[in-house]
């Protein structure tokens, strides 16, 4: 289980990358459970846990004005 604290001292960048992993184990978890495996349920739940920390801690650091580090749109492929 991830404490928020420690949620609180990543970027928000680092912290989209978490969740977006979160989704995805949690797809690959439901899709075993679907199958059978009912073992993973302990572990989806503090999953489902862990990513709604990570969404709210990622929702006040935007409210509080931090954004992510994107680079730059590029025009390449793009006509004008």
């Amino acid at each position: 289980m991830i404490k928020a604290s420690k949620l609180e001292g990543l970027d928000v960048a680092e912290l989209e990358r978490q969740s977006q992993d979160a989704q995805e184990q949690l797809f690959r978890l439901r899709f075993q459970m679907g199958m059978g495996q009912f073992e993973g349920l302990k572990k989806y739940r503090n999953l489902k846990k862990d990513r709604a920390r990570m969404l709210t801690v990622l929702n006040q650091k935007r409210a509080a004005g931090e954004v992510a580090a994107t680079p730059a749109p590029s025009n390449k492929g793009k006509k004008k």
